[in-house]
């Protein structure tokens, strides 16, 4: 008995890997994004905004994305493993769109959901859920990056109030978000808040310029004398434990998105180099463009490989923080690598916004830095190997 040859698309069958749960929830969100994000995204990330934010993200609420992977509170509680593959959808579309909602789901709902009161959970969850209310999360500072330990901002009693002072840096979804997650050095160690954007003091100027995740709103975080009630800070929380919790959650998905914009990108260049004729015959019958385009699917299936081991382990209760590294490290790594051969495939067509790529590989530059540089997760798996630790 004969096996059917694979597909092009999938080569190494990885399809075969997934439950039909999963198949599910991934094919539910393509058909979502094919509808509401993908015919106008390259002109959302030419413009440098999302028109109608608000109307998107009630439509990711709808579609069950925001949050998934929470339990209660109006979220999907869905698995480790299908919130990875919604991430990868995401992506495949556009970075912004990923970044939007890891943002809102596995960095501000969960700091909540996690660290906050069931007052808080109950007066925001709900509504994030719903894509009514969008969240930020305040971390990074204008000085301070990959060591959030040295944080400027502070945060002190007065009478049964917190007064909140500083600046935070590189703030997605700051613009337009209605809760911001702040965190703040106290006198009995760093603490986080909650903060409504509409509280006096608080405001949150947009970044312009940027040449990378250009439909993504990135903002600064200004706290100027921001009062709070008692009731604001998370009660859970105590120390960079806090924080760096949630960054592990949204790293988590980034492992699985960066999956996406690779995707995206090694499919146009496959059917552009079999469309695409020059002397005499499609550029694909050559064996450079055979070689690109074998090396790029085999680190795709070989990163996809890791996010399926990571996911399982997760819904395991099994994963550790220095295997999200690895897998942070490799996927978007090796994602950016095939976007930048995707585009030598398509030539000069590979620069243009009438294709994805260099829209992929724009985005893909923030996400190497962000959620923890290169050097940061290399070194956590160095330390790992070896037992000593390189950051000072």
């Amino acid at each position: 008995m004969s096996l059917p040859a694979p597909e092009p698309t999938d080569p190494a069958g990885l399809d075969s890997l997934l439950t039909a749960d999963e198949k599910a929830v991934r094919d539910a969100v393509r058909q979502a994004l094919d509808r509401v994000a993908e015919p106008y995204i390259a002109e959302w990330f030419e413009a440098g905004e999302i028109p109608n934010i608000r109307e998107l993200t009630k439509e990711l609420g709808d579609l069950g994305v925001l949050g998934m992977h929470l339990e209660g509170y109006g979220c999907a509680g869905m698995s480790a493993t299908e919130y990875g593959l919604a991430c990868l959808e995401l992506e495949a579309t556009d970075s912004g769109l990923r970044s939007l909602v890891s943002v809102q789901g596995s960095l501000a709902m969960f700091a909540i959901w996690h660290w906050g009161s069931e007052e808080q959970k109950q007066e925001w969850l709900p509504r994030m859920a719903a894509g009514v209310a969008i969240g930020c999360f305040g971390l990074t500072e204008p000085d301070v990056g990959s060591d959030p330990g040295s944080m400027k901002t502070v945060a002190r009693r007065d009478g049964d109030d917190w007064v909140l002072d500083g600046r935070k840096m590189w703030i997605s979804n700051a613009p337009y978000a209605d809760i911001a997650v702040v965190w703040a050095g106290t006198a009995e160690g760093i603490r986080g808040f909650v903060v409504p954007t509409d509280t006096p003091g608080f405001s949150a100027p947009e970044i312009k310029h940027k040449m990378s995740l250009r439909a993504s709103a990135t903002g600064e975080l200004v706290l100027d004398g921001v009062r709070l009630p008692a009731s604001a800070m998370l009660p859970e929380a105590r120390g960079l434990k806090g924080p760096l919790a949630c960054l592990n959650e949204a790293r988590y998905g980034i492992v699985w998105g960066a999956l996406g914009a690779a995707r995206s990108s090694l499919e146009v260049a496959r059917r552009y180099a079999i469309d695409r004729i020059q002397f005499g015959r499609p550029i694909a019958a050559f064996q450079l463009t055979q070689q690109k385009l074998a090396d790029m699917s085999l680190e795709y299936i070989k990163g996809y490989l890791l996010a399926v081991h990571l996911g399982r382990r997760k819904d395991a209760s099994r994963l550790r923080p220095e295997q999200v590294s690895i897998g942070k490290l490799n996927n978007v790594r090796e994602a950016l690598e095939i976007t930048r051969t995707a585009r030598t495939i398509l030539g000069a067509n590979g620069i243009s916004l009438e294709y994805p790529v260099i829209r992929h590989q724009n985005n893909l530059e923030s996400v190497l830095t962000y959620e923890g540089t290169v050097e940061m997760h290399t070194l956590v798996l160095g330390q790992l190997l070896t037992g000593e630790s390189a950051f000072r």
